[in-house]
């Protein structure tokens, strides 16, 4: 290090003061406090750094496996189907972890499902599009998954319709999103929520899982090459896989925790029991409905309508029974149909409101009649409907529509 008197004799940027001592120029002084202004800068900026790096993140229990404990991702867990799902496995002691956009779930049925299960490691949620691959790998690389429940979807016939590009990619390129992380990481087991509409409109009912797939509207299209995907990958995989085709879901949670709230935006697109219940709270003038002059026995659409009770006991038995390397397509419903005028009469008695129904013709990319045989599933997973009863499944959902006038923002 040069010294004071030779930096002076020298003649470089200093000049003599008062007492021999040296004075550095103003140039040199503010060269000197930025770089120690930078240095610190980047030694806060590592710090910080650090400590959100993964390596150097306290472990929590959602990120490490743990003996005897089951992690389950529920994709969409923030949805109508999804929320009844997360709580039916938190009542069975799994580990639940939901990702979901919100776009068509709500934050409400989150929070209520936080409040029955609060304590530490029991549930936690991701707010994340699954269309967007890096924050899909983050969620990935951070949990340790032992399966994925995926529901994650837009869901509307009509809107399909209308708007076809959104549910390609909505449902078919966002499941490959997932499908690439859950193969990256060697997920064990994959649950993949599926619908009839893949079977388009079959010439015979009711429809087996081997009925031909030939979907008639966007809906099931994107569904069916979502399926063809995960049917691809898992011929070279040891994941196992259950693929369930459910058809029309209805009611609610019985103990009145979770119910269905749509978007208001979404009412139009939305299930008959939704236009239904708007309807007989005034939310609406009246229901209408699509179509009288199908080839069915009172000229409306013949549905299979199964309840969310037993739709999530489905989807739980299918993933204690998932094998490692093996398949599972079942078709999820009661075995019978029922026709859309049957449904409006079921509602009108089980809401007490004598509804007002206006007939109008058909809606694109219906079919006239739908309904499940579900002889495989009880065979291979024991499974079966068991709140068969229309109007009572109508009942338990109209009561809590009753109590959340505005969805979950009445609680």
């Amino acid at each position: 290090m040069l010294s004071f008197s030779r930096a002076r004799s020298q003649g470089r940027n200093t000049r003599p003061l008062t007492g021999g001592m040296d004075y550095l120029e103003p140039k040199r002084k503010t060269n000197v406090m930025g770089r120690v202004i930078l240095v610190v800068s980047l030694t806060a900026l590592c710090i910080i750094m650090l400590k959100h790096a993964p390596s150097f993140t306290s472990p929590t229990a959602f990120s490490r496996s743990e003996e005897g404990v089951t992690h389950v991702l529920v994709t969409g867990g923030a949805g109508y189907i999804g929320s009844h799902a997360a709580l039916r496995l938190l009542k069975d002691s799994y580990r639940v972890t939901i990702v979901d956009n919100l776009s068509r779930g709500n934050l409400g049925a989150v929070k209520v499902l936080q409040g029955l299960f609060p304590e530490p490691g029991r549930l936690q949620f991701i707010y994340a599009d699954l269309g967007d691959a890096k924050a899909v790998e983050k969620i990935f690389s951070e949990n340790a998954f032992d399966a994925v429940m995926h529901f994650a979807a837009v869901a509307y016939v009509g809107e399909s319709t209308l708007d076809p590009l959104k549910y390609y990619h909505n449902i078919t390129s966002n499941t490959l999103v997932v499908l690439e992380a859950v193969a990256r990481h060697k997920v064990k087991k994959l649950i993949y929520s599926s619908t009839c509409a893949t079977y388009g409109e079959p010439e015979k009912m009711p429809i087996v899982e081997v009925t031909p797939q030939v979907p008639i509207n966007p809906y099931g299209k994107a569904k069916k090459m979502a399926e063809d995907m995960i049917l691809d990958f898992s011929k070279n995989s040891d994941m196992a896989v259950m693929i369930l085709r459910y058809f029309n879901v209805i009611g609610s949670d019985p103990e009145g925790r979770l119910g269905e709230a749509p978007k208001p935006e979404l009412r139009e697109h939305g299930r008959i029991s939704g236009a239904c219940f708007d309807a007989a709270r005034g939310v609406i003038p009246g229901l209408q409905v699509k179509g009288t002059d199908y080839k069915t026995g009172d000229g409306t659409c013949v549905r299979d309508y199964i309840d969310v009770t037993d739709l999530v006991d489905a989807h739980v038995k299918a993933l204690e029974k998932a094998k490692p390397k093996n398949v599972g397509i079942y078709n999820v419903g009661t075995g019978k149909g029922r026709s859309v005028k049957e449904f409006v009469e079921a509602c009108k008695k089980a809401t007490g409101v004598d509804i007002k129904v206006d007939f109008l013709p058909r809606r694109p990319g219906d079919y006239a009649e739908v309904y499940s045989d579900p002889a495989k599933i009880l065979r291979d997973l024991n499974w079966s409907a068991r709140f068969t009863n229309l109007q009572q499944s109508l009942e338990v959902a109209w009561k809590w529509q009753k109590t959340h006038p505005h969805g979950y923002a009445s609680s």
